[in-house]
């Protein structure tokens, strides 16, 4: 008995050395950054503990105040993250090819696979170069009328909601955007906007809902544990009905492409629910026509570059779109303004005009208060990587192995780019602005070789909804408008929607 207790000692005070040598190695590379100081098997858990999210979220961006741009945190047992928001280091990690994506990212692996948005090294070079042309502006012109029928079909859908008082417009923008993803990355309908208990669109939700509980879980590092997490067996089976729709109308499409390659046109069938034409190309066909090395893509590659689309494609567009609105109602005098430049550009056809790229580019107001917006809340609010390489940062050599997040929040409140960073001003964009902003002052949809490749989409999107919205109402502050706060997870959201008032334009 003596013996065996005095090996688990010695195992015991080994282990202590080894804990303390690291926690001394972490803190003489965290000495080069500012910080909450680190309990010594706690870290800077003190910091956080007790918060809801909202508060959390509103902690994290305090530290930057407090400590500065770039601040390290110490998790529980040495877990060592670095939280960057100054610029000369934001763009040494997004300038690197020798990253990839924070762990919490891999909670959306099993939906999602190791597409665009996980893969990394070759496999995303490869993916990147066979997707890109699928974002080219002719495309993008394709999708327009996708964007002017789903949101003629959203206007629609407020109008019960005139002169009723208060409610939540974050819903429906969802379910406006969800249709508008499905339409153009696979070419069908869903009619989520009709049917908000719709099957797919249910389960988009739920797998977002669980990837929140586990990003947030006490168990998020220990992956090999998800089986005792409760949610573990229904996460199973919605994303094996998700995969199971993907995969039909991959199947689908694969037919109608060979048909019309044998016959020279494929008949367009609105029974069938599907809005494939000759002259739209989705998303889906375009990597249905690619070959790697003369071979197709496979199934299960197609259908996770599609699933990414519509997973970064939804929730981006609903909260960029959502806090545009938000930021309208509580700013009556630009409200004004962007229906002054588009009554002046449309007249009287303002609700009927077909939207196009080329007409929204005229649209100069418009495009500064999205830019503004995107600004002050912008959708996806911190990035995670991980290095690969031990890099260099601020004196000292960051070890290959640590977290990043880049907090782009703090990065678009910087006094010294954007003086009164707090205040929603559109004219900060504006080309009299003579105020000097770098590349990686403003990155609403990040930077570097792994930025949004759907930015453009995303715009258009907006735009077309801005308008058409603005064409047919006022938007008014509710009571509880300046009550919204935010949470995040990989998106920023409202904590409790985003609660306006419609009134409707003569």
């Amino acid at each position: 008995m003596f013996y065996l207790f005095a090996v688990l000692l010695i195992l015991f005070t080994y282990a202590l050395l080894k804990y303390h040598q690291r926690r001394q190695k972490i803190l003489k590379i965290a000495s080069h950054f500012n910080g909450p100081f680190p309990q010594y098997f706690l870290g800077c858990l003190y910091v956080f503990q007790g918060k809801s999210m909202p508060e959390m979220f509103d902690t994290l961006n305090e530290c930057h105040k407090i400590y500065g741009d770039d601040v390290s945190l110490i998790g529980a047992f040495n877990d060592f993250e670095l939280e960057l928001a100054g610029s000369r280091n934001v763009e040494k990690v997004l300038q690197s090819k020798t990253t990839k994506k924070a762990y919490p990212y891999d909670f959306l692996e099993p939906w999602l696979g190791t597409g665009l948005l996980l893969s990394f090294g070759e496999k995303w070079f490869q993916r990147r170069k066979i997707i890109t042309p699928a974002f080219h502006f002719k495309i993008l012109d394709q999708f327009m009328d996708v964007f002017n029928k789903e949101a003629d079909i959203l206007i629609d859908k407020l109008a019960q909601r005139v002169d009723q008082g208060e409610f939540d417009i974050y819903d429906y923008i969802t379910l406006y955007a969800l249709d508008s993803i499905c339409a153009t990355s696979m070419g069908v309908q869903i009619n989520a906007q009709d049917d908000p208990d719709n099957e797919y669109a249910q389960g988009v939700k739920k797998v977002s809902v669980f990837f929140f509980r586990r990003a947030f879980s006490v168990l998020r590092q220990f992956p090999s544990l998800f089986f005792l997490y409760p949610y573990a067996r229904e996460q199973g089976r919605v994303i094996k009905k998700l995969h199971d729709f993907t995969n039909s109308v991959i199947e689908r499409r694969r037919k109608q492409l060979q048909a019309e390659q044998s016959v020279g046109k494929v008949e367009f069938n609105p029974d069938a629910g599907d809005l494939y034409s000759k002259r739209r190309d989705t998303f889906l066909d375009q990597l249905l026509k690619v070959t790697v090395d003369g071979k197709p893509l496979s199934t299960a590659d197609i259908r996770e570059e599609v699933d990414t689309f519509m997973f970064e494609g939804h929730d981006t567009t609903t909260s960029g779109i959502s806090f545009t609105i938000l930021n309208l109602a509580k700013h009556q005098d630009i409200q004004r303004k962007v229906f002054d430049e588009i009554d002046q550009m449309l007249g009287a056809d303002a609700k009927t005009t077909v939207l196009t790229s080329a007409l929204l580019q005229e649209m100069k107001y418009l495009d500064m208060v999205i830019k503004e917006s995107l600004r002050l809340v912008p959708p996806v609010p911190f990035i995670g990587r991980m290095l690969l390489e031990d890099m260099e940062m601020n004196g000292t050599i960051v070890p290959a192995g640590t977290t990043i997040s880049l907090n782009i929040f703090a990065i678009h409140r910087n006094p010294k780019v954007f003086p009164d960073p707090e205040k929603f001003i559109p004219e900060r964009f504006s080309d009299d602005n003579d105020i000097k902003r770098g590349p990686y002052d403003y990155i609403p949809f990040s930077a570097g070789s792994r930025n949004c490749i759907g930015q453009k989409y995303a715009l258009l999107e907006m735009k077309v909804t801005i308008v058409k919205l603005l064409a047919s109402y006022r938007i008014l502050p509710g009571e509880s408008t300046d009550q919204v706060r935010y949470k995040a997870d990989l998106v920023i959201r409202p904590t409790c929607g985003i609660p306006v008032k419609l009134e409707k334009r003569n």
